[in-house]
């Protein structure tokens, strides 16, 4: 049995980057929340937990004071800023750059369409972290869309503004996209650059990874995708594996493997979403190879 992990899967530049501030702010011992789960992935808070990291929600936000809270990756809407300087909380700011810019050309674009009377629309899960910084920015009157029946809150007499949460797959947004247009043909009978104006915003580092699990999923007989169950990420891509190879595995940690999945012969894959850290990967290989042990003859 031959087992390898994908070299372009596991932690974006984000992740890593938020990862990194957290432990080195508590290298230092001082007390430190983070406002929701740093990165969606049960194992990988589990050990930043054990380290000291404190997990908290908007509401706990609210009752704290005089103290060091990170926000992760995923950004945060203005509120939580108005909120650290009220109750003099110092914030440790992970926000992914690609985020972060994202966040200021959704304002932008706001701004432009209150003066056209037009609307924000985002490609996204509502409720998502990201999301709700990215509405943060329009006063929380942006549609937020994700399947074709969300589609029925925009109205398409009114200019459309799109963009997308940085890690939804590409080719659910240009559907998306071309319904929109095709909606807003029907209303007006043609199409100008003032009725719609759509914004690819995806992360490169993570559209890019579709393209190559496709490959790596065809190089192997088995995959085994290691990735939170929170992560959207996690599970946009695992589909992507599963487009090429049937005998694909939706894993959260080795634990879940079963050996009926293995031959002796097969060429085992072992990749994951933007969330997985590379140690819990390594620890899926090391699970993999012990039981291809089993599977040799005596």
């Amino acid at each position: 049995m031959q087992v390898r992990i994908d070299d372009n899967s596991g932690y974006c530049f984000g992740v890593e980057f938020a990862i990194k501030m957290a432990e080195d702010e508590m290298e230092n011992g001082d007390r430190l929340y983070c406002l929701g789960d740093i990165v969606h992935n049960a194992m990988e808070v589990k050990r930043l937990a054990e380290k000291g990291l404190i997990i908290i929600d908007r509401e706990e936000l609210g009752e704290l004071k005089d103290c060091k809270v990170l926000i992760r990756a995923h950004g945060e809407p203005p509120e939580t800023y108005k909120m650290a300087i009220e109750n003099n909380i110092e914030l440790i700011d992970a926000s992914c750059p690609v985020v972060l810019k994202l966040q200021h050309r959704v304002k932008s674009a706001f701004d432009k369409m209150e003066r056209e009377n037009g609307q924000i629309v985002i490609y996204g899960k509502k409720g998502h972290a990201e999301v709700i910084g990215l509405t943060g920015q329009t006063l929380e009157k942006a549609i937020v869309v994700m399947e074709d029946e969300d589609l029925d809150k925009i109205d398409y007499s009114r200019p459309v503004t799109l963009f997308s949460q940085t890690t939804k797959s590409t080719k659910g947004f240009y559907a998306i996209s071309q319904k929109i247009e095709d909606r807003i043909k029907a209303e007006k009978g043609e199409l100008t650059q003032l009725d719609f104006n759509s914004n690819d915003s995806i992360c490169r580092q993570v559209s890019n990874r579709e393209p190559q699990l496709f490959k790596f999923s065809q190089e192997n007989d088995v995959i085994l995708f290691v990735s939170g169950k929170k992560s959207s990420n996690g599970k946009a891509l695992y589909q992507v594996c599963l487009s090429q190879n049937p005998r694909s595995y939706f894993i959260e940690n080795e634990d879940e493997i079963r050996p009926e999945w293995l031959q002796s012969e097969d060429k085992v894959g072992i990749c994951g979403a933007t969330s997985t850290p590379r140690w819990l990967m390594d620890q899926v290989k090391e699970k993999v190879e012990s039981l291809a042990e089993d599977l040799l003859p005596a």
